[in-house]
């Protein structure tokens, strides 16, 4: 049995301290405090989640900001790294239809939950689609395992993953899916227009366009059609009650409405490794609670807030890896008006998950991710409403419903508010957008029945989590942006410094800031595997 099979620790006890209390920040606490480390993590806010938080107004209960519980497997991985299961922490239930597609031009397709009855879907919208899509649903869920088998794991420390014969076998493969845009992918294998948007549109999840993103990135499409969508009963507040509570009962200190002002660093100690050019290591962070400012020594520090947040304020320039030049030439994911409303009475005509679809798809995206930006009019746009699954999230006789407007990452569209409360663009905009979907969707009084209004802009996600340009979500997952070309997780001039989360490997997402966290305990045990490490053995 190998140590990490028995669960002994492979490095020598440190004091931790972990920045930012998000997903990426709560799961690396936890891991680390699993390995016999002292940890202490230190959030800005109220309460941890990050984006994944809950609001609650009038007897509604909102997630604010993921809603789909994708690579359920990444998930349950996590805790049972942590002793534990998905099944003992949540309810899961699994949506079907697992998502709604309604059309600008007029009608709605609804998306089964499993793959045969997805592929008479398709053939009934295009002759052929159905045998076509089986080929490439084979062809994503072959991207997607060797990417967790090589590549999501990998903290790219060495190209060993390069040379696995698995790799080595489709390296031709592998480089025409990252050379091709998704759209173009699609185009050659489907006609029809609501085809190939059901099936480019996953690139919004990653914070990219299906113009930019490659199409090594149709394995999303393993994801929701073969693999199913799936939900925790009570909402996403009950996934990060579940990693506080594996946190907790690890040994993490959690300290809320801690605000960290600095990483504090010393010289480096002579007589280290010759090929170690860090010229300083951490010591320890600065934080502000009420005003009073706190110092606390560390060994490692590992930082999970946004990345550009953490090197352009956190340090000096001189120890900056990624200083202001290296932001100048990455490319942000979208930003997102965000609505949380409550609305009296029913709304039959919208899925758990609804998706609306713009005709002039190029032309959405563009708006967004081109080098002149606006805020595409109509927009493609997400609706989610949770109480058609879940009761506890509304009062009776009610719907929750959760809006998110892919928009440019631009903090001058403004703040958002409570009821109209926000800045008068991102309010028109919400106007506007409750337009649309009462028009697309038929539901012609929707406006007049909406008892509880939130709206949400981009700078919130600039003040609220410190947000490079307000992305919604981090730096858009481009080729350039992608791997190893990514934001590496270790500091190239602090010792001891280490990222994780969505600004770094391996992306954005729930389960890739899971993974995030785990290639901290990959890289503190020198560990330099491509693959997930393995789970203690069952009690």
């Amino acid at each position: 049995m190998t140590p990490q099979q028995s669960g002994r620790i492979r490095v020598a006890a440190k004091d931790v301290v972990v920045i930012g209390g998000g997903i990426g920040g709560l799961a690396t606490s936890a891991l680390l405090a699993r390995e016999g480390h002292s940890v202490t993590l230190l959030e800005k806010r109220g309460q941890v989640g990050g984006r994944a938080g809950s609001w609650e107004q009038g007897g509604f209960r909102f997630d604010t900001g993921p809603s789909w519980y994708l690579m359920p497997e990444v998930i349950d991985h996590f805790f049972r790294l942590m002793g534990t299961s998905a099944a003992e922490q949540l309810d899961l239930v699994k949506l079907d239809p697992g998502y709604r597609v309604v059309f600008e031009e007029g009608g709605a397709v609804d998306v089964p939950a499993d793959r045969e009855a997805v592929t008479k879907l398709f053939e009934s919208l295009e002759a052929g689609a159905g045998e076509q899509l089986s080929k490439y649903l084979d062809s994503a869920e072959d991207a997607y395992e060797i990417a967790k088998k090589r590549f999501l794991y990998s903290t790219f420390q060495s190209f060993l993953p390069f040379v696995r014969p698995d790799v080595l076998a489709r390296l031709p493969r592998i480089a025409s899916l990252l050379l091709q845009p998704l759209q173009s992918f699609v185009e050659k294998r489907f006609q029809d227009p609501r085809i190939q948007q059901i099936l480019g549109y996953p690139a919004v999840f990653l914070g990219s366009s299906p113009f930019d993103a490659p199409s090594m990135y149709h394995l999303m499409s393993h994801l929701d059609l073969d693999d199913g969508v799936l939900y925790p009963m009570g909402g996403f507040s009950t996934l990060i009650d579940g990693m506080r509570r594996v946190a907790v009962a690890a040994g993490v200190e959690i300290r809320t409405d801690a605000d960290v002002v600095s990483i504090d660093t010393e010289p480096r100690t002579p007589g280290r490794s010759p090929l170690d050019r860090r010229a300083a290591t951490v010591r320890g962070v600065t934080y502000r609670t009420n005003g009073t400012t706190t110092s606390i020594g560390a060994d490692i520090v590992v930082s999970a807030a946004d990345l550009h947040h953490t090197e352009t304020t956190m340090l000096p320039a001189d120890l900056q890896t990624y200083p202001e030049g290296y932001w100048q030439k990455r490319v942000p994911g979208p930003s997102a008006l965000l609505l949380y409303l409550g609305v009296r009475g029913s709304l039959p005509q919208l899925e758990h998950h609804t998706l609306l679809f713009t005709t002039d798809w190029r032309d959405n995206f563009g708006r967004i991710f081109g080098k002149e930006t606006s805020v595409p009019s109509p927009a493609s746009l997400y609706v989610c409403r949770p109480s058609a699954t879940d009761g506890s999230v509304a009062p009776a006789g009610h719907e929750n419903v959760f809006v998110l407007v892919p928009i440019p990452a631009d903090v001058t569209i403004g703040r958002g508010g409570l009821e109209r409360g926000g800045d008068a663009r991102v309010e028109d905009l919400a106007d506007a957008v409750i337009g649309q979907i009462s028009e697309w969707a038929g539901i012609p009084d929707l406006a007049e029945r909406i008892v509880v209004r939130r709206s949400y802009g981009p700078q919130d996600f600039a003040d609220d989590l410190n947000a490079w340009r307000g992305t919604s979500l981090g730096p858009a997952h481009i080729l350039k942006q992608s791997a190893f070309f990514r934001g590496s997780n270790r500091s190239a001039k602090v010792g001891n410094l280490f990222y994780a989360g969505s600004s770094t490997v391996p992306g954005i997402g729930i389960p890739m800031c899971l993974i995030s966290a785990e290639l901290i305990v990959k890289r503190l045990r020198g560990d330099t595997s491509t693959g997930p490490l393995p789970e203690p053995a069952a009690g």
